[in-house]
């Protein structure tokens, strides 16, 4: 294992710890919970399946007298890898197939998405309309859905609560919320491959139809009356905010650090996904050890899609992005290949520094980074993340909603074959 000096980053609510884990990438972060973690076995009682005893995958976590960095190396060290990556999916890979055995769920919540935001407005309606019929994935919302039914078949529910309904409906808003302003940022013009919300309304109506849908998030959010879960999506909007600011202060610096881009990774896409993951385990009522690992199967998982993304920005033409192809980097916004490229290639630099200004010195660029290895490290630190969510899942019952929690994982990274 490479040593790396562990930097101590104090965020208001946490510490993220960068500690070396012997792969590629040579850096990775991890947040540390403060609670005990509770003892014993769980009983699985599947729905429509038969009742069985299942041994408790906990691992034995003596009195909280460790420090975080032992605490991180008994996780990550040795840690076998759980990830087949040659394994095929079960079925075609589709988002439609992974969220099958959670099909009605969204159905049911696409219903209410439109009634929610606009029903107040005729403008904020027609943005609605917009928004939701722009063909989104729903991946957060699925999450929450394949969360809370993998963890109420640990304690016996039956059906899930109106609050793992409402938690769904309210994480698509905060991140519908978020892509508007993102949108309005980047002076982006294009969105899932249709005109952005402030192309066709123009600019207050987008910032104020954002604000709009986190103030009703933040009213629905606080009417779930549950302390825990209302301070982990409120964190949620906060990080939305110092994502952006760290991504605008550091916009072509080529001195950025992996270490800071994996903090606004995690600020701007795992923020969501992980509060997402670990609120729905709450509302099902396991146990705290679970419910941690539920909140770091979406951290990883959240960080290895917004990696996949990155790569994808290089690699995939406008018309498969939806939006032009490497403009993150144009912007300068420098993500996980171009960090890994600057090591290698001075030339880079040089390019990035003048801002493109000259002509074809964009492409030129995209050719460095590909050229230099700067794709296929990234590749490795997304696979990296993606084994450490699969290894988060052990604590579950093997079940469909494991396995579609596993396979897209897996999905996530065949986007990059």
């Amino acid at each position: 294992m490479t040593a790396v000096a562990c930097h101590n980053l104090e965020f208001g609510r946490t510490m993220l710890d960068f500690l070396a884990c012997g792969c590629t990438s040579n850096a990775s972060f991890d947040r540390f919970p403060v609670r005990s973690y509770a003892k014993g076995a769980v009983r699985n009682v599947n729905r429509g399946y038969k009742p069985r005893k299942l041994v408790c995958f906990q691992p034995e976590i003596g009195p909280q007298t460790k420090t975080p960095e032992a605490l991180l190396t008994a996780v990550t060290a040795d840690t076998p890898q759980v990830l087949d990556l040659k394994k095929e999916l079960r079925s075609p890979a589709s988002l439609t197939n992974l969220f099958e055995v959670v099909a009605e769920d969204l159905q049911t919540l696409n219903k209410n998405l439109q009634s929610i935001v606009g029903a107040e407005n005729p403008v904020l309606m027609s943005a609605a309309e917009q928004i939701f019929g722009a063909g989104g994935k729903r991946m957060r919302p699925a999450l929450v859905f394949l969360v809370s039914r993998a963890t109420a078949e640990i304690v016996g529910l039956k059906e899930l609560t109106k609050e793992h309904r409402r938690l769904a409906e309210i994480i698509e808003m905060i991140h519908t919320a978020s892509l508007i302003h993102d949108d309005v940022l980047d002076e982006s013009d294009m969105r899932r491959g249709k005109e952005t919300l402030h192309q066709l309304y123009g600019t207050r109506v987008a910032v104020l139809a954002g604000d709009f849908m986190f103030a009703q998030s933040s009213w629905y959010l606080a009417n779930l009356e549950n302390l825990e879960v209302i301070k982990l999506i409120s964190q949620v909007i906060k990080d939305f905010a110092s994502g952006e600011i760290k991504q605008a202060s550091s916009l072509f610096d080529c001195d950025v650090q992996l270490e800071e881009y994996l903090i606004k990774s995690y600020y701007k896409t795992a923020s969501l996904i992980s509060a997402s993951t670990k609120g729905a385990s709450i509302f099902s009522g396991v146990n705290s050890y679970i419910s941690e690992q539920m909140y770091q199967y979406g951290k990883n998982f959240g960080l290895s899609f917004q990696i996949v993304d990155d790569i994808l920005d290089f690699t995939q033409s406008a018309e498969q992005l939806g939006k032009p192809a490497g403009s993150d980097l144009a912007n300068g916004n420098l993500t996980a290949p171009v960090i890994f490229a600057l090591k290698k290639e001075a030339r880079l630099r040089d390019i990035i520094e003048s801002e493109f200004c000259d002509t074809g010195s964009l492409e030129e660029a995209i050719e460095i980074v590909k050229r230099c290895g700067g794709i296929h490290r990234a590749q490795d630190l997304a696979r990296e993340k993606a084994n450490l969510a699969v290894q988060n899942l052990q604590c579950l019952p093997l079940n469909s909603f494991r396995i579609a929690l596993e396979e897209l994982v897996k999905y996530n990274l065949e986007r990059i074959k």
